[in-house]
């Protein structure tokens, strides 16, 4: 328990160097005024991704089901993130750069003019953002009490995390937020390598690890068998890369980098970071599956391998990484939750005139606000990491048709956008909420039956995508632009120079 809290008392003060520079404007508090180099930003952005859906859930996932899961996250969600990168963050960097854009609602709302629309991009992604806080928050709570063997309480070990991630939130704002993320990312990927090491060694190395799998999982060792069919893996790679686009931490350092060939750069490099640690992480939790190891009652594998053959103290640090992981996701989310708020809807309906130092203000009372709203959520027996994890992916997926479409199409118009959007969000809470036909569920005493039917192994939120798509442009096509529309805004220009 001490490695970890000494570990989250390093990170409070780097946000308090961080605070002495970080000037007090939204630009800055939110985008470090756009200045984010090749290193930074890819580990920023890394960092940011890779929470207690990876650490915990991922694993879990392997010795569950087997080790495919490393295509879906790391083949599959690396390569078809590194497109988005290009396709959705690249012109995104234009547009904001020519425009001092700070948030994805504030460009859309501005090139549709309406800040009804801003307020909906806004709304939606806040919507989808608390559950993903939220899961940040019960992986730490479960990680600190399966560590210590249940001497820190579930909710202690969540609001610890929460207490010191508003702390440097608060203070340091992206350039904090930056500084730690590259430091929790280069610690994550030491100790996930190093646990693999680890065990291995403990265990006679790779091929006896994978013979005792062969022993006791054969099915493991084989592609598409299980839950691996290829509508599902598909799915699950696609909703995921998607969502990972459109989610507000991820989408918002698309506006930092400093200049083209830094985010160039950044986006050749995603794919080999990422499955840098989705292999050992993924492949401990497979592996664990053939050996034996019992699932712990925390319901995450990982801690469990390393109990059984790490000593404590090096437990400790790998734990330390997952709170890394953790952290620097729950950091990000926090501080574009806010910015969400005060540039998406503060400023534009509750006080247009604000001043640079009143919308600072805001945002960091935001952040503490939004941190202990998710907390106090936690606490009332969440479900599975992978059950909201993947649910929030879904939900943000839904945006991404929209949006590239409104950044390539000029013809794209408001109420395309408006219909896309509802018509997506509400397709994709209809059949993720409600069961499929043939079954039922009880809500508040009532039973509800299900009318949903299945999409040939495909998930609802690959079909909702596909709903937003057909309605953004078919709408578009029939409709004309409303008068305060401005095409010319998402035209962007080139950088040359570096």
């Amino acid at each position: 328990m001490g490695i970890v809290v000494a570990y989250l008392i390093v990170t409070l003060g780097v946000g308090l160097v961080a605070y002495r520079l970080t000037d007090r404007t939204a630009e800055d508090y939110y985008l470090a005024s756009r200045t984010l180099g090749t290193v930074v930003l890819l580990f920023t952005t890394f960092a940011t991704l890779l929470s207690a859906f990876t650490f915990f859930a991922g694993p879990n996932i392997a010795y569950a089901n087997g080790p495919e899961w490393i295509l879906v996250m790391g083949l599959m969600d690396g390569l078809i993130f590194g497109v988005l990168w290009y396709v959705v963050g690249y012109k995104q960097w234009l547009v904001g750069k020519k425009h001092g854009y700070v948030t994805l609602g504030e460009m859309l709302g501005d090139r549709f003019g309406s800040p009804r629309l801003r307020a909906l991009v806004a709304g939606i992604s806040l919507f989808w953002l608390f559950p993903y806080v939220m899961l940040q928050q019960v992986g730490a709570g479960g990680a600190l009490s399966a560590l210590t063997n249940g001497a820190v309480p579930y909710w202690a070990g969540a609001g610890l995390i929460t207490v010191f991630m508003i702390g440097y939130v608060v203070l340091s704002g992206m350039r904090g937020v930056a500084w730690t993320d590259t430091l929790q990312g280069l610690f994550m990927l030491t100790m996930v390598w190093a646990a693999f090491v680890w065990v291995l060694g403990s265990v006679g190395g790779i091929g006896a690890a994978t013979d005792a799998l062969a022993s006791s999982n054969p099915e493991f060792l084989s592609l598409g068998g299980g839950v691996y069919s290829a509508p599902w893996m598909l799915s699950q790679a696609i909703g995921i890369a998607f969502g990972v686009a459109m989610f507000p931490q991820v989408n918002q350092r698309f506006f930092v980098a400093n200049s083209e060939k830094v985010l160039k750069r950044t986006m050749a490099l995603w794919p080999l970071v990422v499955l840098l640690l989705f292999v050992p992480a993924f492949m401990l939790g497979a592996w664990a599956a053939g050996l034996g190891v019992p699932m712990p009652e925390s319901g995450n594998i990982l801690p469990g391998v390393l109990a059984e053959y790490t000593p404590t103290w090096f437990a400790a640090l790998v734990v330390a990484g997952a709170m890394a992981a953790m952290m620097s996701s729950s950091d990000s989310m926090l501080l574009s939750g806010s910015s969400y708020f005060t540039r998406d809807l503060y400023r534009p309906f509750i006080n247009d005139a604000a001043s640079a130092r009143r919308e600072d203000l805001i945002a960091r009372v935001g952040v503490a606000v939004f941190a202990t709203l998710a907390f106090l959520a936690s606490l009332y027996n969440p479900p599975s990491l992978f059950v909201i994890g993947d649910t929030a992916f879904g939900g943000f997926a839904q945006l991404a048709p929209p949006v590239i479409v409104a950044l390539y199409w000029q013809r794209t118009t408001l109420s395309g956008m408006v219909a896309g959007l509802l018509g997506s969000q509400l397709f994709y809470m209809v059949t993720t909420f409600t069961p499929a036909a043939g079954e039922t569920t009880t809500v508040l005493g009532v039973v509800v039956p299900g009318v949903m039917e299945s999409f040939a192994g495909w998930s609802s939120s690959i079909a909702g995508m596909v709903v937003g798509l057909v309605l953004v442009v078919g709408v578009s096509a029939v409709t004309a632009p409303a008068p305060a529309e401005r095409p010319a805004v998402l035209g962007g220009s080139s950088e040359t120079d570096d």
